[in-house]
């Protein structure tokens, strides 16, 4: 599908090019053509109007460039005189040749194509005044430009499909992307749902099986009931992460305070760390408030705590700060002393599914809580990431503050 959406941006792309350098050397062809025609014409104009300078080339005028011949026809198309330095014309054939001609067109103007002359024809009550231009030099220069427009058109065909190409890659990639995350998504939901599904199955076939005694019935639901609210939890997080990576509507953002929401969202944690044997550190700067939805900054706050409690070394400290970060920016803050992070992890945690310990699939933590929060904060115009450095793993959330006169 990738290369089938690469391959039209380059045949649209291309399509486009060709017409235009079609059109462009199209008119160029059309407008040098033009150009030569009309001076030519100009020319003969010219000499036409100044019947008694004919024997004299070189006092014509600026505007006369070509090989030309006159020639002066009485009213019975009889050859009267001749003039002109360019060409020899002693053949008289040749001449009466060229004399009728012009009389089969009857036009004022015209080309004789066998032999690469334009004409123009000046009439007066006494005779005819013929002039002939020889083209040759215009026909070859038109065709030289003609040449020359088809060796620069493929050239810039080429370099255009070379840069169409480079395009789809870059035009493509975040479809790839998009795509390979949502195989990568249905890849490991699929796995997380496999196993309960399997306990679930099983259990279910066991209770049909006779021969097992009530309590081993008890034991086979609770294990269904069990694999099921796993199963309703992790549905129930993709739901939420799919209605968060769709974005939140702007129009719903109030005044937030952001002091207060992260003192009273650290308050029911206190007794989770107590028994797990950690302590809770705060340092909370007052009167911090930024725009946004209060609940779901509120899960950003519940993910970080939670994902401090798991992975906080047993007897160590959890730190959460809230502090104004330069103009117009604050930062809110947990670390956790535990297992450093590698550069790798740093980054990855964000991704669904991931978890730092493989060992904890099964506690309830699927890996989403952190993707989760990162599309709450890029949904508020903020950014998330992670810090590991002495044995402390540091989450930093970085919000646009509320300006004081918005308040």
């Amino acid at each position: 599908m990738i290369r089938k959406l690469r391959l039209k941006f380059v045949l649209f792309n291309m399509a486009i090019v060709t017409l235009l350098l079609v059109v462009i050397f199209g008119l160029v062809f059309f407008f040098t053509r033009a150009n030569l025609e009309q001076k030519s014409i100009d020319m003969m104009e010219s000499i036409a109007a100044n019947p008694f300078q004919l024997g004299v080339p070189n006092e014509l005028g600026e505007e006369v460039r070509l090989p030309y011949f006159t020639l002066q026809v009485g009213p019975g198309g009889e050859l009267i005189a001749t003039g002109g330095g360019y060409y020899d014309l002693s053949d008289r054939e040749f001449l009466r040749a060229l004399i009728d001609a012009v009389f089969e067109n009857h036009k004022p103007l015209g080309v004789i194509e066998e032999y690469h002359l334009r004409y123009y024809r000046l009439e007066t009550p006494y005779r005819q005044c013929l002039v002939f231009v020889d083209i040759s030099s215009e026909l070859a220069t038109l065709q030289n430009l003609v040449r020359t427009c088809l060796i620069l058109g493929l050239l810039s065909f080429l370099a255009f499909l070379w840069v169409s190409i480079l395009l789809s890659k870059w035009a493509v990639g975040p479809v790839e992307r998009a795509m390979q995350q949502q195989r990568e998504f249905v890849a490991a939901a699929s796995h997380e749902l496999k196993t309960p599904l399997a306990v679930i199955t099983t259990s279910a076939e066991l209770l049909q099986t006779p021969g097992f005694s009530q309590d081993d019935k008890a034991g086979f639901l609770e294990n269904v009931l069990a694999m099921s609210r796993q199963m309703r939890s992790l549905v129930e997080q993709l739901l939420e992460l799919a209605r968060a990576e769709q974005g939140l509507d702007v129009k719903s953002f109030t005044q937030v305070d952001l002091s207060r929401l992260t003192e009273q969202g650290t308050l029911p944690f206190e007794a989770l760390f107590f028994e797990r044997g950690l302590r809770l550190e705060t340092a909370i700067a007052p009167g911090i408030w930024v725009r946004g939805q209060a609940d779901r900054l509120g899960e950003v706050l519940e993910v970080l705590l939670d994902n401090a409690r798991k992975y906080a070394s047993p007897g160590g400290a959890v730190w959460v700060s809230l502090q104004p970060q330069g103009r117009g920016k604050c930062r809110l803050a947990v670390a956790n002393e535990g297992q450093p992070l590698s550069p790798e992890a740093l980054t990855a945690v964000f991704k669904r599914f991931y978890r730092a310990d493989p060992a904890r699939s099964r506690d309830g933590s699927y890996g989403l809580g952190l993707s989760i929060a990162q599309a709450i904060v890029q949904a508020h115009g903020g950014k998330i990431w992670a810090e590991s450095q002495e044995g402390i793993n540091r989450f930093v959330v970085e919000l646009p503050l509320l300006a004081p006169k918005a308040r």
